[in-house]
């Protein structure tokens, strides 16, 4: 009985295995080669998948998400034989796993080694200046290459990045000057255009100022004037309207007389020839004045005796 059982038991333990092998649990995004006396049979996707035991084998099981692969940084020399590193990360997908199977021993070694290729192509058409602001172009040129290539592949190239591009030591000093010598040049052009825009608004200032000044200074003027004029018609209607005698005018003159000599820079001021009429009528009125105050007096003279006497000082007689 002991053999019997031994039998049993090594059967039960073949039928496990062969039924372990048989059930193929493949999970979600995934994919797996199944290949039968080591000839592809055919791909078992995502789920539950039965397989022939000891015949059928899986060769490869592949993820079929996308993928992030960095590279290391690859010096490229440009147009202008400047050495520069440029770090790369390739985006893609496996849309065939049978192909990336059998098509290619490595893809992700095949992938590296065409982004450098290409990477020195593009970037052998470029000087260095190029190659620091064209990014997007390299990007899209790396992918159209790449995406081309890898096709028959089984794999789809999503999106090539690149992380950075680092010239010589000595390339980025000299960048570093450069890019101060551009601040310093647009602070200076910012600070003179800042001056420009003060002394034109300054200048807008003073302008408006005297402009402004001047129209109040016509404006005041010409009130002044109006006001003078008034104030003459005004003493002109009340002179005429009062209807002044010759006395009135001689008595006028004669308090203007010390105004006319104040100063004392006035060493010669000359008399008007009216001057002579304007005295000889307040003579007369002053010689009237003194005759009807004196007519009971001494002297008995007349009223118009004091004009002849006037007429004698002015008018002296020549022999």
């Amino acid at each position: 009985m002991e053999p019997v059982i031994i039998v049993l038991i090594i059967l039960v333990v073949l039928v496990f295995i062969a039924l372990i092998k048989t059930i193929q649990v493949i999970p979600q995004a995934s994919a797996a080669i199944v290949e039968r006396f080591g000839r592809y049979t055919r791909t078992l996707n995502a789920g539950l998948n039965i397989v022939v035991p000891f015949i059928d084998t899986i060769r490869n099981r592949i993820d079929l998400r996308e993928q992030v692969v960095p590279f290391p940084p690859q010096p490229v020399i440009t147009q202008d034989n400047l050495v520069v590193n440029i770090d790369t990360v390739i985006y893609y997908q496996v849309t065939d796993a049978r192909a990336a199977t059998y098509e290619v021993a490595s893809y992700i070694q095949a992938i590296e080694q065409l982004t450098v290729t290409t990477l020195r192509n593009i970037i052998g058409g470029m000087d260095l200046e190029r190659t620091l602001t064209s990014r997007e172009e390299i990007n899209a040129a790396l992918r159209g290459v790449l995406d081309e290539a890898t096709g028959k592949w089984g794999i789809r190239v999503n999106r090539v990045e690149l992380k950075a591009i680092e010239p010589p030591t000595s390339i980025q000093d000299s960048m570093e000057k450069q890019m101060r010598a551009d601040r310093d040049k647009r602070a200076a052009i910012l600070q003179a255009e800042g001056v420009r825009q003060s002394e034109i608004l300054r200048a807008e200032g003073e302008k408006q100022s005297q402009i402004l000044r001047a129209e109040g200074e016509a404006k005041a003027a010409a009130l002044r004037a109006e006001g003078e004029a008034q104030a003459v018609r005004t003493v002109f209607e009340a002179i005429h309207a009062g209807d002044p005698d010759q006395k009135l005018l001689s008595y006028q003159y004669l308090q203007m007389l010390p105004k006319i000599a104040e100063g004392d820079a006035n060493k010669l001021w000359i008399v008007p020839s009216e001057i002579g009429d304007a005295l000889k009528g307040l003579s007369g009125a002053m010689g009237n004045f003194g005759g009807i105050g004196g007519g009971s007096g001494g002297n008995g003279g007349t009223p118009g005796a004091a004009v002849p006497a006037q007429e004698r000082r002015e008018k002296p007689s020549i022999d």
